[in-house]
């Protein structure tokens, strides 16, 4: 499961720091500050329990670097909160918050990785005054969580928010 994680973040240009870690995935989500670094001496963990998940703490500027290359506009979007990057019972997924230059507000994208290749499955945009959602998250364990409602999917506008998460559904 490590080695997919590893592909995950080669193949999105993004540098780990430290070693594969895990734990409970309840507490993962809730974390929104940055995970703790692994010891790279540990080598990387595997999990031990459906209910945990793999993460990899990574470098800010690698994620930059993935959001210019993406988007093709480089500096439009500015990382703004500690991503998450994790494998979850077989599944890989990457969650980046950031700002949005061109639009003013913060955006909340989350990608799905496949055999296919990387599927956005959650774009949110967000200010304090009105929230904008694309969420595709049905046949997975996730929701958003957008002011205490929990979307799984569709495509609407919403009352502004502060902040908005990745959760468990």
């Amino acid at each position: 499961m490590s080695n997919m994680l590893r592909n995950l973040l080669v193949g999105a240009g993004i540098a780990a720091v430290g070693a594969i870690g895990t734990k409970k995935a309840v507490e993962y989500f809730q974390n929104r500050g940055e995970e703790e670094v692994v010891d790279e001496t540990q080598g990387d963990a595997e999990v031990s329990s459906p209910e945990e998940v793999a993460y990899a703490t990574v470098e800010a500027s690698s994620v930059q670097g993935f959001l210019d290359s993406s988007f093709g506009d480089a500096g439009r979007y500015v990382p703004n909160r500690s991503p998450k990057i994790f494998d979850y019972q077989g599944q890989q997924y990457m969650v980046i918050w950031a700002f949005d230059n061109k639009q003013q507000k913060n955006q909340m994208l989350a990608f799905k990785y496949t055999d296919s290749g990387r599927q956005m499955v959650a774009s949110v945009g967000y200010t304090g005054d009105k929230t904008d959602y694309n969420v595709n998250l049905e046949g997975t364990p996730f929701a958003v969580n957008v002011d205490g409602n929990l979307v799984t999917s569709g495509q609407s506008e919403a009352a502004g928010v502060n902040d908005v998460d990745f959760v468990l559904a």
